[in-house]
């Protein structure tokens, strides 16, 4: 495939010029036209460059779904910045480790967290100099703020943003007040940065992915070929509740940039009426979530009233992040008469982020995540030889292609270990079918062994999530005190509602694993939770399971 040789946001600021009375964003209750989003990027690219941005300097954004955050990313990349999302999550340890190993000069945050977190730090990271407060509420529809100043007194995160000596801190509304002046910058494309988007941190600290200006516009136009988008659907909309300092719903929200497409922004995706009543006005044309989502999205009893035209007009439900189990897919689809319309995917930060997706057009393969992007190599290698395996055995899935990673930030020992001969090693097994499908079946930290057998935990989740009690499972491994070198199969489950967690369900799950399931894939232990633990993006936890289980 060809890509464009321009720069990001050179890119991007063509797309917002070239329809600039189309709808760029919905963010409760207001829509702002690309026109605007353009100025509020122009000015806030502007006050980069006058308060001393250079080209590869840090610009951290600590912000949830909203226009300022768009505003800020875009702008970095307009003056050859490098974002770096974070977390409104994180805590004060976890920030100031992400500020400083990322050297960070400029930083986007809510007033909220800067007067409960930052406050805390600020003396504890010395190259940041430049620190611009929002509140959630600044860019809502005024009907929106209206209701909420009303009934919801309080309920908005707010705080008392106070001057810290030796640190600009600045209102972003005042940053917008920067007259538009900007600076040529000359980017190379190949090399120089736009991302240092970091890893979850499930195998230690966070490591910053470095991902160029090429890596990026790779899969940006990939994933838009992919999904077929045409210049008639400029104007169209789409839907993402990934948060946008995840690259998941960056990338999302790149790809709609890019092809002229409005996008809905979700500040909180646990808010599925909110996503119902946006899905039933806007009328997206592809949404894009996490399995976990989809499924609230389903049990919603408000699900049954989006209208029928509605539900036509959605093309496509993008999952990715964590596995799908088929049964639920199918389940969801039928609920929601979108039979054929749900694509899983696989990728990873480190990929920027699509690696494998299943076709928009022609067969679909639920239970797989499809076949390789365009321009893309993947193998299937044995974890202890890095032979490559045979047709249908399960393997570690690395990769090359124009959207992989270089390497970590100022991490040489992770790179040496990860990216060998020009192959990325994802840390995740696959199997490929005849028709060069791929399915995980588990990450290489969550497989077990079982008395020398592999148990892939995602192959058991998948096969007992069929079951019709299970809303969630999460197999996990403890190491067995009678075998050394053995581990115990433990379930961690969470029921659908209104099942209650008696013995005779257990049983009952119990028998259904040893109908379903070899013997050494049984789990042995069973434990039941009202909901299990989910990451902002809405993985199931695994890490907080087994610390759990250890300390008990």
């Amino acid at each position: 495939m060809d890509y464009p040789k321009e720069s990001l946001g050179k890119l991007f600021d063509d797309a917002m010029a070239k329809y600039p009375d189309y709808n760029a964003c919905f963010f409760m209750e207001r829509a702002m036209l690309f026109k605007e989003l353009r100025e509020m990027v122009h000015r806030f690219a502007t006050f980069l460059q006058k308060n001393g941005l250079k080209k590869g300097d840090r610009v951290a954004i600590n912000l949830p779904n909203c226009p300022q955050y768009l505003a800020a990313h875009l702008a970095t990349l307009l003056v050859g910045g490098v974002a770096s999302g974070c977390s409104p999550l994180l805590s004060p340890t976890e920030l100031a480790y992400q500020i400083n190993d990322s050297e960070s000069k400029f930083f986007v945050t809510l007033d909220a967290v800067y007067a409960k977190v930052l406050i805390k730090i600020l003396d504890k990271v010395p190259k940041l100099e430049c620190v611009i407060t929002t509140n959630i509420s600044d860019y809502m529809g005024l009907s929106k703020v209206i209701v909420i100043l009303g009934k919801l007194l309080g309920k908005i995160p707010k705080g008392k943003v106070i001057p810290f000596s030796g640190k600009k801190v600045l209102d972003f509304k005042e940053v917008l007040e920067t007259e538009i002046d900007l600076k040529k910058v000359s980017i190379n494309v190949e090399k120089d940065l736009a991302l240092l988007q970091y890893t979850g941190g499930t195998t230690g600290l966070p490591k910053g992915t470095e991902l160029t200006h090429a890596n990026i516009i790779a899969n940006v136009v990939q994933i838009a070929n992919w999904l077929d988008s045409k210049e008639e659907d400029a104007g169209t909309t789409n839907l993402s509740a990934f948060p946008l300092f995840h690259l998941a719903g960056l990338a999302m929200s790149m790809v709609t940039v890019y092809t002229s497409c409005a996008q809905i922004l979700i500040a909180n995706p646990r808010d599925t009426d909110h996503i119902i009543k946006e899905m039933s006005e806007k009328k997206p044309r592809v949404m894009v979530n996490v399995p976990t989502l989809y499924l609230s999205i389903k049990n919603n009893p408000k699900a049954k009233d989006i209208p029928m035209d509605v539900l036509k007009n959605l093309e496509v439900y993008i999952s990715g992040a964590a596995p799908f189990p088929a049964e639920a897919i199918r389940d969801f689809e039928s609920s929601m008469n979108a039979e054929g319309k749900l694509l899983e995917l696989y990728g990873m930060t480190e990929t920027s982020p699509v690696l494998t997706m299943n076709p928009f057009y022609g067969t679909k393969k639920i239970g797989t995540v499809g076949l390789p992007m365009q321009d893309t190599e993947v193998r299937l290698v044995d974890i202890e030889t890095g032979e490559q395996v045979e047709l249908g055995k399960p393997g570690e899935i690395i990769c090359k292609g124009p959207h992989v990673t270089r390497g970590y930030y100022n991490k040489p020992e992770a790179n040496a270990q990860t990216i060998i001969d020009g192959w990325l090693h994802t840390g995740d097994v696959g199997v490929m079918d005849e028709d060069g499908y791929f399915t995980i079946v588990d990450r290489t930290k969550d497989m077990l062994i079982v008395s020398g057998y592999k148990v892939y935990s995602v192959h058991v989740e998948d096969v007992m999530t069929k079951h019709p009690d299970i809303e969630l499972i999460a197999i996990i491994g403890l190491k067995d005190p009678d075998r050394p070198g053995s581990e115990i199969v433990k379930a961690v489950v969470q029921l659908k509602e209104g099942i209650k967690p008696t013995e005779a369900v257990k049983n009952n799950l119990k028998k259904y694993a040893s109908e379903k399931l070899s013997k050494y894939e049984n789990p042995r232990l069973w434990e039941f939770k009202e909901a299990l633990p989910l990451t902002a993006v809405g993985k199931v936890l695994k890490r907080a399971l087994r610390d759990e289980a250890s300390k008990s």
